[in-house]
């Protein structure tokens, strides 16, 4: 039996809820409790990380197609030999890394949307990179993964999840 107000279980004979201190008026109500903030937010949480994961998967196909394509070719283009053979191992380096972080944000989407363990600080690890490397989009995505899994109220709710089946 749980309180209509709150959703905290009430033992039969109970007069007042002990979280919320409403007053039990008549039979208590057989009603599940209330959703948490994390149970609420960590579906679209995930497909929000498949998604910005999967946007930084073409830019680093991009990158990579461009750093290997044009500026393989520079020269023959007429630009000096010294100031453009930096560009094509740079520009490889860093679509790598973009490739790298792409899958680990697939990881962290679909570890969320299966509710896995290791998933929560994996995302939150990756947040807080997003929020310096991508802005605005990796900004705004950091801050709202930040906000669904930094609390400590959070991490006990994510844990009491990852008991329960991905639906």
């Amino acid at each position: 039996m749980f309180c209509d107000g709150c959703g905290t279980a009430v033992q039969p004979g109970q007069s007042f809820c002990a979280r919320c201190g409403k007053q039990i008026v008549g039979p208590v109500s057989l009603m599940q409790p209330a959703p948490g903030r994390v149970q609420e937010h960590v579906r679209l949480l995930g497909i929000l990380w498949l998604a910005f994961s999967a946007f930084n998967t073409i830019g680093a196909a991009i990158l990579y197609v461009l750093a290997n394509t044009l500026f393989a070719h520079m020269r023959e283009l007429g630009a000096p030999e010294a100031q453009t053979s930096f560009l094509r191992p740079l520009l490889s380096v860093i679509a790598i890394l973009l490739l790298a972080k792409a899958a680990i944000g697939f990881y962290a989407g679909w570890g969320l949307l299966q509710h896995e363990r290791s998933a929560r600080i994996v995302t939150l690890v990756l947040a807080f990179i997003s929020m310096f490397v991508n802005i605005p989009f990796g900004t705004a995505l950091g801050i709202y993964t930040m906000w669904v899994l930094l609390p400590r109220d959070s991490e006990r709710e994510y844990e009491a999840l990852v008991g329960v089946p991905a639906a």
